[in-house]
């Protein structure tokens, strides 16, 4: 048998290591929490558990890991959405006191449809004061075309988003836009046949006076591929920096760009800007007609005409 002595001699050793034990594991997560932590000023947090926040935030280049996801819930629950972390260097345990505490001050902007890549950019590098050149390099890295793939909207921007962030999260979720978009349409996404109906979609916004007109202006850029005919259309020249420049003859004779239908067939070699849900249908879904011209009349609507010696006298009773 087993004297009380004994007994509590090893109930004695056995408290000490625990408590010993219990040290080591305190000081252990002291030392591992105020390890330097490398973030972005501003974060972007998904809906979902401390898990996937802590996971999504590894696939971003945080420093983060398995353990974290149990350490973050003695700071309480993760915030979604955008949040302010204030600066670039702090600890382990200062970002996830942030994941949990931290706010973002917002800022909103909105793309119109329409506008193209080249101008978007500089209302942003000019509102938020972000670097243009960072701005762009970032959506050449991430966006699989030049232009038409920012969607049109509304967006609540953080104050303090590095330039690559902001470009990764609008193209991102306007990727995904377009992907329900083309599954909705067609019941699949093929991002190249896709993008040829954006790229339509962005005439279409361009020339058409009003919503009502887009399936008559996308029936005439049709009708003119179909007969092999060039789209000659003003439209396609407002491109880039040119969005808001009146086509003249002198543009047209100068410009040697495959965005000048003038002077060549078929489409331009991507969108010519953002474009509308409005548009977009009007590119799947053209009017049913034979027309094949169109010239702004007066009152700023157009006229369309399925022959030439019509369209000129249409053109005429403009002038008039």
């Amino acid at each position: 048998m087993i004297d009380n002595s004994t007994m509590r001699s090893k109930i004695f050793k056995i408290a000490e290591w625990t408590i010993f034990a219990v040290v080591i594991i305190i000081l252990s997560l002291g030392f591992y929490l105020v390890q330097p932590v490398r973030s972005s000023r501003v974060l972007y947090l998904p809906s979902g558990s401390g898990a996937t926040i802590i996971s999504y935030l590894h696939r971003n280049g945080l420093d983060l890991n398995g353990l974290d996801r149990y350490l973050l819930r003695f700071f309480g629950y993760p915030q979604q959405g955008w949040i302010d972390i204030g600066t670039e260097h702090l600890s382990k345990a200062d970002l996830l006191y942030k994941i949990t505490h931290a706010k973002a001050a917002m800022t909103e902007i909105t793309l119109i449809p329409g506008e193209t890549r080249e101008l978007f950019l500089a209302e942003l590098s000019t509102k938020l004061h972000l670097d243009k050149r960072k701005l762009d390099a970032a959506y050449r890295k991430y966006a699989p075309y030049p232009d038409g793939v920012i969607w049109p909207d509304t967006y609540y921007i953080p104050i303090g988003i590095s330039e690559e962030h902001l470009i990764y999260y609008l193209v991102n979720r306007s990727l995904k836009r377009h992907e329900t978009l083309a599954k909705k349409f067609f019941g699949i996404y093929n991002q190249k046949k896709w993008f040829r109906y954006v790229t339509i979609a962005s005439i279409i916004q361009k020339e058409a006076a009003d919503e009502k007109e887009m399936p008559l202006v996308s029936a005439v850029i049709y009708n003119r591929l179909r007969k092999k005919m060039p789209l000659q259309m003003d439209g396609t020249l407002n491109y880039g920096k040119y969005s808001h420049t009146k086509v003249t003859k002198r543009r047209i004779m100068g410009d040697m760009t495959h965005f000048n239908t003038y002077k060549y067939r078929g489409l331009p070699p991507y969108p010519v800007g953002s474009v509308s849900l409005a548009a977009l249908r009007a590119a799947i879904k053209p009017a049913g007609t034979d027309y094949l011209y169109f010239v702004k009349g007066k009152n700023g609507r157009h006229i369309f005409t399925k022959r030439y010696s019509s369209h000129l006298r249409a053109i005429k009773s403009v002038n008039k």
